[in-house]
């Protein structure tokens, strides 16, 4: 099983394999994943899995972030093709990745085999407070507007992550604000992506591929109904994760992947 960017050998539409894309959110990078990306390969069987940065992101941090979420497709499916990566893409995507795949999902369903959406959450089918849990509205203002790298990324953990004892948290906090260093996302592109997520709006017919929504009850960014709210429009598989965080692949992502395997041994993935 392969973590690798190469071009994947040609799998049947149902398959488990093939390229599996890793979309994430809010100006987080492909580096945030962490082990995730191994753990996906590692249980399901043939996954090439590929972990693009979005505009103003990571490796493309110098880029001007996109303010609609089909720019951020469009820039994907070109990134994807110049790699060498034909479709079908099964897609796995997280908070305002979620988006990018359902818009993905909408415009260009024949490249997709399947959509894993985790704690992802959108117009009309949650409400703003909700989407962002208000009592959060001050301090990520704040952030945005006037605050230093390292309380950015202070504010960030302690809204995504609930799991790992001082020590751990103190060295995950260490390595994100590496990748800040190395990889500035500027607060123009952080307003631009906000901006983005907060005006999405997702077609009301659900995707017409196999479709898979994991959340966290322990979410204290965006409330865990929406996640909720979302499978039961669109009547799809979803499953609750009983105290992780808003990045629930960082907070358990065995479970993501266990989960993930099962729905795709059940036959309900394609």
């Amino acid at each position: 099983m392969s973590t690798s960017m190469s071009t994947p050998m040609s799998t049947p539409m149902s398959a488990p394999g093939g390229t599996w894309v890793l979309l994430r959110g809010l100006m987080r990078e492909q580096r945030h994943w962490g082990r995730f990306p191994g753990q996906l390969a590692e249980t399901v069987a043939g996954a090439d899995v590929v972990t693009p940065d979005l505009p103003g992101n990571g490796v493309r941090h110098a880029l001007r972030s996109p303010t609609t979420v089909a720019r951020m497709v469009a820039f994907c499916r070109q990134d994807l093709l110049e790699r060498g990566l034909r479709p079908p893409y099964s897609l796995l995507a997280l908070s305002l990745g979620g988006m990018v795949a359902v818009e993905w999902a909408s415009r260009h369903p024949d490249e997709l085999t399947r959509c894993v959406l985790i704690n992802t959450s959108m117009r009309p089918h949650s409400r703003f407070h909700q989407r962002l849990r208000w009592r959060n509205y001050p301090a990520i203002i704040r952030q945005l507007l006037d605050g230093g790298v390292e309380q950015q990324e202070r504010l960030i953990l302690r809204l995504t992550s609930r799991h790992g004892d001082a020590a751990e948290r103190a060295g995950l906090l260490n390595r994100w604000l590496g990748y800040q260093r190395e990889f500035p996302v500027t607060r123009a592109n952080a307003l631009r992506q906000l901006w983005s997520a907060a005006r999405y709006r997702a077609p009301l017919a659900r995707p017409t591929m196999p479709l898979l929504i994991l959340s966290s009850a322990g979410d204290q960014l965006v409330d865990p109904g929406c996640s909720r709210r979302l499978a039961a429009a669109w009547r799809a598989e979803h499953r609750e994760h009983p105290d992780a965080g808003h990045d629930l692949p960082l907070d358990d992502g065995a479970w993501v992947a266990d989960h993930i395997e099962k729905w795709l041994a059940a036959g309900q993935a394609g």
